[in-house]
């Protein structure tokens, strides 16, 4: 559905998100998806695990147990990097974050902390001799070897996350505020009543019902002191980050300190749920108000400012439709002095990511999801020219700039390990691996094939399929094979790695998987993501159908089945009414059965508004054929076996569409298997819960696609 996630399957947080931010985002989720973390003198420090590998085979617990890198930041001088690792304890169901600091081409690399709490958001200070980080919720500072921690705020609530200014002596920091009316805050005498009154829409949001939201304080900093916290949008009604994943990419310093730029959506209620109007304002930090909306009359989603170098200028990532949360990321400019603005990447047909100035401000770094791979690209300033730094036929998606002289710092991953941290040269794009922080583990596991396939689809275009295929292949034998039904609908099979849908896992477990890079695709130009919008039962489920169909010709292919989550699930679900015997088992996690009853359920309502042409009750040809083709209306011709997962606090696809599409198999005879569970979202995070679903998942298709 509408969520899509950098370079991972079937998310791509509509694109606000700072690479760094995401992952820690992602951390933070994952542990307090599991047990919490205790309190006790007896607390588990979790590090770097010894599991046993037997065989070379690849698992889910080892899947888990890989370290996850995230957050590198360069020190002033340019020669360490800072940067944090989440490990797990599945026992525990628990993970955890820990620091280290490197050369800046691998060497020295040292863990600077040792602690049962995660450490986050970690800068550094005082030209990097010290350290400033997160832990517990509350702001603490180091020295750069680890010594001489000390607590340096006090807050009430615990916040989310901060950044220094430049000169080091501000802070701005994210805390939540009250956002709804309490049963005592009416009746005081009802302290134990549970009740909610809701008189607008967005009361509920991704996995929770909004109680609070977040908003951005500034406060002072002497170095060893967090003064009193200054709400920058203090008595306004709204999100600051933009919920539900937003961060402090959101927020930018000018290089002063004495102003912020920051995106915003100032709406609520029923406004809220049909806009993706963010815009980005200008706050006066020593008058403490907000003085200007640089992107007045830009309709669309304007996220991620930042200021140029000396100040003068401010670059955004930005959509021009309105309730479209997947048009184009362009790449805007506003001089701040004549106030013209400038579209930097017209000729440009792809999207842009994680923007970062060059020292000189000549030129802009940024990545970019291009045929499948997100690469780092240049734009020069004098001419608005865009040359690819990284090589175009390396297969890893590449995630974040820094620059180091001659060199960026950036992180890469691809379809075979997780995040690590990489130096590219920038002339010759040139890159080597600097962190090995899963080498010992990836390097004692059996290897997998891969390749790219571009596919002719029913209407003579070209579609980028990835395959993978099992350890030890042998094209002499026949293998089963699963086709995987993307998310979004908007988003790309690239190079990313997830401990949610991991595709290496899968071959590993003796499964060819068939990759398609369908309609709706990200990577490809906007002509090819647009089309899947109002056409879900179209060209999109011809591609699927031409993936699987090219991939059958293949003497090596055998029994074949079908999974997906969100939109994927939907696919699964139009593809059991449909395929004519071409699949031979479905699992749909978090999938759209009935699309009349979603449009009415789901929360951020722009995005059915745009897709599904409208409500169901809409009279217009678009509206009329997406409700008329709901897989809901399609259950008389399910005859195939299918497996439904789904978490009961996922708001975006709730659990009752689920729940109705194994009610609906059940009532039919088909035979059909339901997984819920009770505290999860959209996605599955708790580690134990992953592990579950994916023993499930693999029993399921073994059962029906291996002789």
């Amino acid at each position: 559905m509408p969520i899509k996630k950098h370079n991972i399957n079937n998310f791509k947080l509509y694109s606000m998100r700072n690479k760094a931010t995401t992952l820690i985002m992602a951390a933070s989720l994952l542990s307090a998806g599991c047990t919490g973390t205790a309190t006790g003198p007896e607390e588990l420090v979790i590090g770097k695990s010894t599991i046993k590998i037997e065989n070379g085979q690849y698992t889910p617990e080892i899947m888990h147990t890989l370290g996850k890198v995230s957050d590198p930041k360069l020190s002033p001088d340019k020669t360490k990097i800072l940067y944090g690792v989440s490990y797990t304890d599945l026992a525990e169901c628990k993970s955890n974050r820990e620091l280290f600091i490197m050369n800046t081409d691998g060497s020295g690399n040292v863990q600077i902390t040792h602690t049962p709490k995660s450490e986050s958001n970690a800068r550094w200070l005082d030209e990097g001799s010290r350290i400033i980080f997160s832990r517990g919720g509350q702001i603490w500072t180091m020295n750069a070897d680890g010594s001489n921690e000390k607590q340096v705020s006090n807050f009430t609530d615990p916040i989310s996350g901060f950044e220094l200014s430049p000169d080091g002596k501000r802070i701005m920091y994210i805390s939540e505020i009250k956002a709804c009316t309490k049963p005592t805050d009416l009746y005081p005498d009802l302290k134990k009543s549970s009740g909610r009154t809701i008189t607008d829409l967005m009361y509920r949001h991704w996995d929770h019902f909004v109680e609070t939201i977040p908003h951005t304080y500034i406060a002072s900093f002497d170095g060893e002191k967090v003064g009193e916290g200054t709400d920058i949008i203090e008595g306004e009604p709204y999100e600051l980050p933009t919920l539900p994943f937003g961060g402090l990419e959101q927020l930018s310093w000018s290089p002063d300190g004495k102003m912020i730029a920051y995106s915003c959506r100032k709406v609520t209620g029923k406004e809220y749920a049909f806009s993706t109007n963010t815009d980005i304002y200008l706050y006066d930090v020593e008058k403490k108000k907000t003085i200007a909306n640089l992107s007045e009359g830009m309709p669309g989603y304007d996220t991620e400012p930042q200021f140029s170098p000396d100040g003068s200028k401010i670059i955004w990532i930005s959509m021009e439709r309105p309730g479209f949360e997947a048009d184009k990321r362009r790449l805007f400019l506003m001089d701040l002095k004549t106030k013209e603005k400038k579209d930097l990447t017209a000729d440009f047909k792809y999207n842009v990511e994680s923007v970062t100035w060059s020292e000189k401000e000549n030129a802009i770094y940024f990545n970019s999801c291009v045929n499948a791979l997100t690469g780092i690209y240049r734009l020069d300033l004098a001419d608005n020219s865009i040359k690819r730094i990284t090589p175009e036929d390396a297969w890893f998606d590449f995630s974040g700039v820094q620059i180091a002289g001659d060199r960026l710092i950036a992180t890469s991953t691809s379809m075979m390990r997780p995040a690590e941290i990489v130096s590219v040269n920038i002339q010759n794009g040139s890159f080597s691996q600097i962190s090995h922080e899963n080498d010992d583990i990836i390097s004692r596991l059996k290897e997998v094939k891969m390749e790219e396939r571009w596919m002719k689809t029913t209407d003579n275009k070209q579609m980028h399929t990835w395959i993978m295929y099992p350890p030890d292949f042998d094209p002499a034998k026949k293998y089963p094979a699963i086709l995987i039904c993307l998310g979004g609908p908007q988003g790309t099979i690239s190079q990313g790695w997830s401990t949610r849908w991991n595709y290496r896992l899968m071959a590993s477990h003796g499964y060819i998987v068939i990759l398609p890079n369908r309609r709706g695709t990200t990577a490809f130009g906007q002509e090819w993501c647009d089309q899947i919008s109002g056409d879900y039962c179209g060209q999109c489920m011809k591609d699927y159908m031409t993936a699987v169909n090219e991939m059958k010709k293949e003497k090596y292919v055998g029994k074949v089945g079908a999974a997906g989550a969100s939109f994927g699930g939907y696919s699964i679900y139009y593809l059991a009414g449909t395929h004519n015997g071409t699949f031979d088992a479905f699992l749909a996690h978090a999938g759209i059965f009935n699309q009349e009853q979603m449009y009415m359920m789901t929360e951020e309502l722009w995005f059915p508004k745009w897709d599904n042409g409208g409500a169901p009750w809409d009279d217009n040809p678009v509206a009329r054929r997406h409700y008329a083709n709901s897989p809901h209306k399609l259950i008389k011709n399910w005859d195939t076996p299918i497996f439904i997962t789904h978490g009961e606090m996922d708001y975006r696809v709730p659990v009752e569409q689920g729940m109705a599409a194994f009610n609906a198999a059940q009532m039919m005879g088909v035979e059909s298997r339901m997984l819920l569970f009770p505290e999860e979202n959209h996605w599955i995070l708790n580690p134990q819960n992953s592990i579950h679903w994916n023993r499930e998942f693999f029993a399921w298709f073994d059962k029906y696609l291996k002789d």
